[in-house]
């Protein structure tokens, strides 16, 4: 029998799982998935927008894989810090896999990024998910002006959020509180800005569009931001840009030109989502405290596929600044780790010490590659670990471990929930849900959270 610990209940910790159990090479695997959080699926449940339903049921499929018979799910169970240290993890299994993900977000580095009512998109995320660690935060929903800093899909779902009305999310899985929050919020016009063009925005044409079917929003696009762009016009290729331009940037310059044309008739909407491009933020400046504003410069391309700033500034006063400038790898106590890339340093996942391949240690995700792709990209890089693992596998056959591991963390004090306990939450959070007169809702603080996934058994 070869014994694995994965370390992550997100997609490239189940498609390790389910890559290790469904190989031939070696028939006898056991594999327990390990999560800090008593709840498994990782970003799926606590980084997917609540009214994105369809990416959530990915849960469903992630399910099936840890219900597999040699799979075992072991929640509040966290390796490194005050936790089980990687060493003492390492002796009780064959071989440990870390996919930890990507932790914290990239700061903006400008000053008055301190400042209250400035936060990570990787915050407010966490607190309209339900997060056992997000800050019970109201996050400035008094304000008539937020700034959303970043042109990626997360932005799009902070600024999607914040133009929602309530009622539309009552149906989700969102929190109570945060629901009433969002009820009470006085956002008016939300700004959404990034320093490139949109031929260099990284939504995809589905995030965006959705902006444009929000009830009671209107989405503003300046034409002439959207001009400077080489790639604008005409759709496809052009003098400034000789190659056809990717059909997912033909697609998104599609919809902000539709935009950008489009004449402002009607009702005035009960919010406005400006969509800026060829802004740099370079401070956030304060009044009576707290975040004010965003100073900008303005940049515009410097043909050679960069940018310059043109000497002009610009800015934008908001009560609530949220930055989503992409995610950043923390390092795990007990494990190497790159400042520069924020990754576990690795050969084809092995992890490395000092250039040479650890015995027993391999990586898989975002720690192994960064916070880059899909979820989908999960697959191909939880298959190459893998891979390495069983051409590994010989030899490590060979290292000591637990008969009995579970056994082993509970005489260390540690007090796992297992699939048991997680079936025990989601009743729970069912049982919330129908008090409320809604679906299921999560269950959003850590005692909470244990009570339910124990309280059965008490």
């Amino acid at each position: 029998m070869l014994r694995v610990a994965v370390v992550g209940s997100g997609p490239s910790g189940v498609y390790t799982a389910q890559s290790l159990v469904e190989q031939s090479r070696v028939p006898d695997v056991r594999v327990d998935v390990l999560d800090r959080l008593p709840c498994p699926y990782g970003l799926v449940r606590y980084g997917v927008a609540p009214d994105h339903e369809k990416i959530k049921s990915l849960q469903n499929s992630l399910r099936t894989v840890l219900e597999h018979e040699r799979i075992t799910f072991l929640g509040h169970v966290q390796v490194g810090g005050d936790g089980l240290p990687p060493e003492r993890l390492s002796e009780l299994y064959h071989a440990v896999v870390y996919c930890v993900g990507a932790a914290t977000d990239r700061g903006l580095g400008i000053p008055g990024e301190d400042l209250p009512g400035s936060h990570s998109a990787t915050e407010f995320v966490s607190w309209y998910s339900a997060h056992p660690d997000a800050a019970a935060d109201s996050f400035a929903l008094q304000a008539r002006s937020a700034v959303v800093i970043g042109v990626g899909n997360v932005a799009v779902d902070v600024a999607r959020i914040l133009s929602r009305g309530a009622e539309e999310l009552r149906p989700t899985d969102v929190p109570h509180p945060a629901l009433g929050a969002l009820a009470g919020s006085r956002v008016r016009e939300v700004h959404m800005a990034g320093r490139r063009g949109p031929s260099q925005a990284r939504f995809t044409t589905k995030e965006l569009r959705e902006l444009g079917g929000l009830p009671g929003a209107r989405v503003v696009v300046d034409g002439a931001e959207l001009a400077r762009d080489p790639a604008y016009a005409p759709v496809g290729a052009t003098a400034d840009s000789p190659v056809p331009l990717p059909s997912v940037v033909r697609r998104n310059i599609e919809v902000l030109r539709g935009w950008a044309d489009a004449p402002a008739t009607g009702p005035d909407p009960m919010r406005t989502i400006h969509l800026r491009f060829f802004l740099r933020p370079v401070e956030l400046f304060e009044r009576d405290g707290r975040v004010a504003g965003v100073r900008f410069a303005r940049t515009a391309p410097d043909g050679s596929g960069g940018i310059q700033d043109t000497g002009v500034y610009e800015e934008i006063d908001a009560q609530l600044v949220l930055r989503a400038v992409g995610y950043r790898g923390l390092p795990l106590p007990g494990l190497p780790f790159d400042p520069a890339r924020g990754t576990v340093p690795h050969l084809a996942g092995r992890v490395l010490r000092d250039g040479v391949p650890s015995p027993g240690e391999y990586v898989a995700g975002w720690i192994k590659r960064g916070p880059t792709g899909v979820i989908g990209s999960n697959r191909p890089c939880a298959k190459e670990t893998v891979a390495s693992l069983l051409d590994d596998a010989p030899l490590l056959k060979g290292r000591p471990s637990a008969p009995d591991p579970v056994a082993a963390m509970r005489a260390w004090g540690l007090r796992p929930v297992e699939w048991d306990g997680w079936l025990s939450i989601e009743r729970a959070e069912a049982a919330l849900g129908q008090s409320l007169g809604r679906g299921p809702v999560k269950i959003p603080d850590w005692t909470g959270l244990l009570e339910a996934a124990h309280g059965d058994r008490r």
